[in-house]
């Protein structure tokens, strides 16, 4: 009888386990696809903006691909840097998936922030672009669609890294108890007890 409870005991501790393993694993699954798909569309607007950007600077606003309006240059500009950060951060975010532990969050959650903020300005120049109309060549409209896009997938692959703030069984977080409660930080000395008056330390 001992040993079908003791062995029923370990099965549903195995059970609870394997569980809170799934459910950690949960946003790394969803951002890896997530990650590989944001990545190829960086590098089709650091491409196309590349394009429409040297047409820009050459004075060749006339040609059938380009056109553009006066907020062409600066979506052109944020729509390179946007390119540049996204593909970076999703490099610190493919090193990050591949550890899914704490100390590697900090580099690809805060690279992505960075890419999603500069993604969302330059989602907002393109808005502009759009509302001041004229003849836009079919490559200016295609990197305004793909950053557009951007601005939303960008996002969501934010929320699923920090997933971890919101419960641990969801990934790894920026938790650590010993912060913000009086306790020693890991590595500090350890404090000698207070002696009293009959020479006992509390």
């Amino acid at each position: 009888m001992w040993i079908y409870f003791s062995n029923w005991i370990n099965y549903k501790q195995a059970e609870t386990k394997r569980k809170k393993e799934m459910a950690r694993t949960v946003a790394r699954n969803l951002a890896a696809p997530l990650l590989f798909l944001n990545l190829i569309m960086y590098f089709i607007v650091l491409g196309f903006g590349s394009w429409c950007l040297n047409r820009y600077i050459n004075g060749q606003t006339a040609h059938p691909s380009m056109g553009g309006n006066g907020a062409t240059p600066h979506f052109l500009s944020f729509a390179i840097l946007a390119s540049v950060l996204g593909i970076v951060s999703k490099i610190a975010g493919g090193s990050h998936l591949r550890a899914w532990r704490n100390d590697s969050l900090a580099a690809a959650g805060s690279s992505s922030i960075l890419a999603w903020a500069v993604t969302a300005l330059a989602f907002g120049l393109g808005c502009k672009e759009i509302n001041v109309g004229g003849w836009r060549g079919w490559r200016l409209r295609v990197l305004e669609g793909f950053v557009i896009v951007l601005a939303f997938t960008q996002l969501l692959y934010v929320l699923l890294l920090h997933a971890g703030i919101f419960s641990s069984s969801y990934g790894p977080g920026y938790r650590n108890h010993d912060y913000g409660l009086g306790g020693p930080g890991p590595g500090a000395e350890p404090v000698p007890p207070k002696a009293t008056a009959t020479g006992v330390g509390i």
